[in-house]
């Protein structure tokens, strides 16, 4: 099984190429990566090939739709705020939590520092709970997902004032 990091290596090596697809199997899971154009909103999945479950597709396809809506809901104010804050975004499709567990508090609130190592959040993806890191130093300054909720790969989580 592909640790988080090496599936994000994965999808930044074929964003960075001029390949349009790339698939990905092994010991019965498969990766499947297509690049989209902005006009396209097929969200990227990850997905074990053995246990794919309808449900699990019309979620991907859910979030899909919200997707377009929540870009909307930015206004030019906010883009100009963001523009010197570094985006903690989803490295997979699934569902956002903000604690380890229901009854343990969130690994991070707004004004929380964080490292380059700190765990942020967890994104549970076909009952795989897969911890995301910072990735970058500083200090939240922002929520963007709301705890149980779906996103979609690439999806901004976090808004960090980098040190």
């Amino acid at each position: 099984m592909l640790k988080v990091q090496e599936i994000r290596e994965i999808i930044k090596l074929v964003d960075q190429s001029s390949i349009n697809e790339f698939v990905f199997e092994q010991e019965g899971t498969k990766i499947k990566l297509k690049k989209t154009t902005q006009e396209q909103a097929t969200p990227v999945v990850y997905q074990a090939a053995p246990a794919v479950q309808p449900v699990a597709a019309m979620q991907a396809a859910e979030v899909a739709q919200e997707a377009p809506k929540q870009a909307e809901r930015v206004t030019d104010t906010q883009a100009s705020n963001q523009e010197n804050l570094h985006k903690i975004t989803s490295p997979m499709v699934g569902s956002f939590y903000a604690s380890p567990s229901p009854e343990e508090g969130p690994y991070v609130k707004i004004g929380s520092k964080v490292g380059n190592d700190s765990i942020v959040c967890i994104v549970e993806a076909m009952k795989l709970f897969n911890e995301i890191e910072a990735e970058v130093s500083g200090e939240i300054v922002e929520i963007l997902v709301q705890d149980g909720q779906l996103v979609e790969y690439g999806q901004p989580l976090f808004l960090v004032k980098p040190e």
